[in-house]
């Protein structure tokens, strides 16, 4: 197997507890009640911004331009593409700037996403990656599993948005390109080197989960 199947193979049962969340069914069915929605997307608006300073943090790290463009791109992909969904929704949930200039980070939102930060901070880019993997991909397989438990999740007024973003064609070009950059890095590498990876790809997988109960249950 490739690097990437290794690692998803690790953290098969916490990403299989994703679609059993009850947060993301009820964004399949339709019953997530709204408030917990909006509190979501405050949340995840914040963890975006900190998602897209790991990514900068990759330019810098980067030996060739290549993959210095790379990260640049998906720092932009991140600002101004995937925040766009998001700033869809605060007019529609009517949060303003100053809603989310003045939220707090959850404890749960901090803890990952300084943890992810620490990674850049220390570590190279294949950790940046391996990194940044976990909530690219399980993303969108939620998606595509949301798309095909609940044909009817794409057409709701309010959550047919969200599950459309994450089987769109951009994203899931986004989601394979750092696939592949995981696997051409992550080529042959030692069995240490794959422990750390797999660690870091465990406990980031492990924060999405705590970040769906986290919303789940509106917890700063």
């Amino acid at each position: 197997m490739n690097l990437t199947d290794r690692l998803y193979e690790s953290a098969r049962d916490i990403w299989e507890g994703y679609h059993q969340h009850p947060f993301v069914t009820g964004i399949g069915d339709g019953t997530l009640p709204p408030e917990k929605f909006r509190f979501f997307m405050v949340q995840d608006y914040l963890y975006l911004y900190e998602y897209s300073r790991l990514f900068a943090l990759g330019v810098v790290k980067a030996k060739d331009h290549d993959l210095m463009r790379t990260f640049s791109e998906m720092t932009d992909s991140t600002l101004n593409g995937e925040m766009k969904t998001h700033q869809n929704y605060m007019a529609r949930l009517n949060i303003s700037r100053q809603d989310i200039a003045s939220a707090k980070m959850s404890l749960v939102n901090s803890s990952y996403t300084n943890y992810m930060l620490s990674i850049g901070y220390s570590g190279d880019v294949l950790d940046i990656l391996v990194a940044v993997l976990s909530c690219a991909w399980s993303y969108e397989k939620i998606g595509n599993r949301l798309a095909r438990v609940y044909p009817q999740s794409t057409d709701h007024p309010l959550y047919g948005e969200w599950v459309r973003s994450y089987i769109s064609e951009d994203y899931r070009r986004i989601v394979r390109e750092n696939i592949d950059l995981v696997n051409a890095y992550g080529k042959d590498i030692s069995p240490e080197r794959y422990a750390h990876l797999e660690d870091i790809f465990i406990r980031c997988s492990r924060y999405e989960g705590q970040f769906w109960e986290m919303s789940w249950n509106m917890e700063l």
